[in-house]
């Protein structure tokens, strides 16, 4: 049977999987789960998945949910993916699974929250909590920072000294790219400042091509609708002070 990935490009993780699969050459169907109509919560997804996340896979009788266990998984059960992307040699697993276990507890926690605190809450419905975002934009930058000076420390375009992409690359890079929703204003401030970062994505995009863009589509769209969004704001601000007559203190 095919296997089924069970998906929303919106969502980082799920882009992560999705290009794996595609690059790779991975016969596979994907099966749309729409988190802002809140389907992940539908009795059929939580049959593939209790926890009611995306992304999940079905693989015949097997199901299995959480990104970098699928990303694991399908290195090791699908023959044809190259090794550079999770290794045979023991030593450079393990040092591909500290990045990985580092990821969720440091740049997720710190790029999720902060985009959700700043761009996604309104457009879900939800209250921004600035708190948050400053808390998060702080966890967020030091993340950056250790990418940065640590796992990219070598001569390697990639993780940990790599000179081909592994799925560490991939699920982190996808993170990051979230930041694409943010105005240029603060997207530039907060990777500005990490040139080697900038490098990285750019060198993993070009290395999933055309893969990587098309499934990151849904992003770019979103991020022209909300530059026109906040573009049409300011106009009607400015026409608002042009119309409004200055009072006379005569």
């Amino acid at each position: 049977m095919k296997l089924k990935v069970y998906a929303d490009r919106m969502s980082q993780p799920s882009r992560a999987v999705l290009i794996f699969c595609k690059v790779n050459g991975i016969d596979f169907e994907e099966i749309k789960v729409d988190l802002s109509k809140r389907q992940q919560l539908s009795p059929e997804f939580r049959a593939v998945n209790p926890l009611r996340k995306v992304p999940a896979i079905v693989d015949g009788r097997f199901k299995l949910f959480e990104s970098h266990a699928i990303l694991i998984y399908l290195a090791s059960a699908f023959p044809g993916v190259a090794d550079h992307w999770y290794p045979a040699d023991l030593s450079r697993r393990a040092r591909i699974h500290s990045v990985l276990d580092w990821h969720h507890q440091n740049l997720r926690r710190g790029a999720a929250s902060f985009v959700l605190n700043t761009v996604l809450a309104p457009l879900l419905g939800l209250r921004a909590n600035q708190q948050a975002a400053a808390e998060a934009e702080k966890i967020l930058i030091s993340s950056l920072s250790t990418i940065e000076n640590i796992w990219l420390k070598g001569n390697g375009q990639y993780l940990l000294g790599g000179l081909r992409p592994s799925i560490a690359d991939l699920s982190l890079v996808c993170e990051i790219m979230q930041l694409e929703l943010l105005d240029e204003k603060d997207r530039d401030r907060i990777l500005g400042p990490h040139k080697k970062v900038q490098q990285w994505i750019e060198s993993t995009r070009n290395a999933t091509r055309p893969h990587f863009d098309e499934v990151h589509t849904i992003l770019y769209k979103l991020k022209t609708r909300l530059s026109e969004q906040q573009s049409n704001q300011a106009d009607g601000v400015m026409q608002s002070r042009i119309r409004t007559p200055l009072s006379s203190k005569m």
